[in-house]
């Protein structure tokens, strides 16, 4: 009786697995070459900081996020927003506390 391949099953011989995985690994390295191309150009990394004039924090060592206060005087000093407005959000500031 004829038989297909060297009798390792689905009719694939020694060289026809090896074949197969060999493409498999090459797909699976495409797509892991894109998914870090992709999060290299438009996602953001573990490295940027999340709070303006904050830089990396590990998470052990993680600083606290900027008060209200600290955000109010940051915004004044860039200009952001005037001497009246932080004056104003500072005594809205103080009397929620």
């Amino acid at each position: 009786m004829m038989g297909y391949g060297t009798g390792l099953g689905l009719g694939l011989g020694l060289g026809g697995w090896v074949m197969m995985l060999g493409g498999l690994a090459v797909v699976v390295g495409l797509v892991l070459l894109i998914a870090w191309a992709v999060g290299r150009v438009g996602g953001t990394s573990a490295t940027t900081p999340t709070f303006p004039g904050q830089g990396f924090a590990p998470m052990a060592g993680r600083q606290a996020p900027p008060d209200a206060m600290e955000i109010l005087r940051l915004r004044l000093a860039r200009g952001e927003i005037s001497a009246e407005e932080f004056a104003a959000t500072k005594q809205t500031l103080e009397a929620g506390q």
